[in-house]
């Protein structure tokens, strides 16, 4: 007989953005004739920028000739790209990061996903609520958490709320935990962590020997100054924090999928025998078994980034969608709503009207001005009565989009 692994019955149904599929193409097979408006899932509309698309197309011909033809590559990654990435992401900014502590994935989210397996299931997790739901979710599949309780929290796992009450920076628990699950810029909030907020929590994990999750996929999107790109940038973080980094939304490779992570070679977890094992080695072991490596064409297409050329095709990327975030922020704002986010961060959240309940809100977008946005409730109980826009339509659907929010939206 084989036996299922139980945990993942504890999750809810479906995966959120499952969900919302299903109400789409519900709607959408009964008004077959309607343009709807995709504002829903972070994923990018624009191509990629030409250096990439010109680097992969070298990489093809490559791999057209026996000479220059590349078969398995290291698991990894290949050090021309992590030398770029430690050279422009982090030593040109005055961070210590060596190449050989970048680890080259086929995005963040399988990284941040992955991650919890070189640790105990013994460990208590602190996880932000809203909350991306890979973090939480491959947590219950893994066994690390209880059953789900009526009110939408998981058994044995330390919540941390954010809301307009706390500027939507998560506090200190008063417990302890081991693993602390961090997004700055944020997904779904978009709004970020200060340096002096990051200084608190690498605080609190050096003195209860905890180790930072640190997802910063958006770092690219940060406008303002002062606000920290990499928890690196605080004192003591490689003695405590593992950071998660992505090409997708910086440029463009949702579709093609390419991300890294970071693990300083001083950072360590505790054995059952009381021994410091250096943690970039468990995650080397566990990509040596799991994974054959991004494929060489990718890499040599996220490597095209860091360039002169390069920064500036990806600022101009990035720009046309924080230009969108703009005109959602300020058109939501026109017709009364309270907006958060946009600044630093392609995500739009909002105070659903009316105390309403946010999939009733989705429903009312979708069938009033044939728009899809995220529920905040699908994030956490936290992120009931909010909701989430992205910013990574076209420019035409955008300024659609508000268009007839601002003219059919009853609210």
């Amino acid at each position: 007989m084989a036996y299922i692994n139980d945990n993942y019955q504890k999750l809810p149904g479906s995966y959120l953005f499952s969900e919302i599929a299903r109400r789409v193409a519900a709607f959408q097979s009964k008004n077959p004739s309607v343009k709807i408006i995709r504002l829903g899932i972070g994923d990018v509309t624009q191509p990629l920028p030409k250096v990439c698309i010109d680097a992969m197309k070298h990489a093809v011909d490559e791999m057209a000739s026996a000479k220059t033809f590349r078969g398995y590559g290291p698991e990894q990654g290949y050090d021309f790209l992590r030398d770029k990435i430690a050279e422009y992401n982090y030593k040109r900014r005055g961070l210590n990061v060596e190449a050989d502590e970048i680890f080259i994935s086929d995005g963040s989210k399988c990284d941040c996903g992955n991650i919890q397996e070189i640790f105990g299931l013994n460990n208590k997790i602190a996880i932000a609520d809203p909350v991306y739901p890979v973090y939480l979710d491959t947590n219950v599949m893994a066994g690390r958490t209880g059953d789900l309780k009526t009110d939408g929290h998981f058994e044995d796992v330390v919540y941390l709320p954010c809301t307009s009450d706390n500027d939507f920076s998560p506090s200190i628990p008063a417990e302890h935990v081991d693993l602390i699950y961090l997004c700055s810029p944020n997904n779904p909030t978009g709004t970020t962590l200060s340096k002096d907020a990051l200084k608190k929590w690498v605080d609190y994990a050096k003195a209860n020997d905890s180790i930072i999750f640190y997802d910063s996929a958006y770092a690219a999107y940060i406008t303002e100054d002062g606000v920290p790109k990499s928890i690196y940038e605080i004192d003591g973080a490689r003695d405590c924090a593992i950071e998660f980094r992505s090409f997708s939304k910086t440029a463009g490779f949702t579709g093609t999928r390419c991300g890294y992570v970071v693990i300083p070679r001083e950072l360590t977890g505790v054995n059952k025998n009381g021994e410091r094992v250096p943690l970039k080695n468990l995650w080397l072991r566990r990509q040596t078994t799991k994974f054959n490596g991004t494929a060489y064409i990718v890499q040599r297409g996220a490597e095209a980034i860091y360039s002169d050329e390069g920064q500036a095709q990806v600022k101009e990327l990035i720009s046309y969608y924080m230009d969108n975030a703009k005109i959602i922020r300020e058109g939501l704002s026109e017709v009364g709503l309270q907006v958060y986010g946009g600044v630093n961060a392609p995500y739009i959240w909002l105070k659903t009207p009316n105390e309403m309940k946010s999939w009733d809100f989705f429903d009312k977008l979708l069938n009033e001005v044939n728009i899809v946005g995220t529920p905040g409730a699908g994030f956490g109980p936290c992120g009931e009565g909010y909701f989430r826009l992205t910013s990574f339509g076209n420019r035409e659907n955008t300024v659609e989009a508000m268009k007839r929010i601002k003219s059919n939206l009853n609210i």
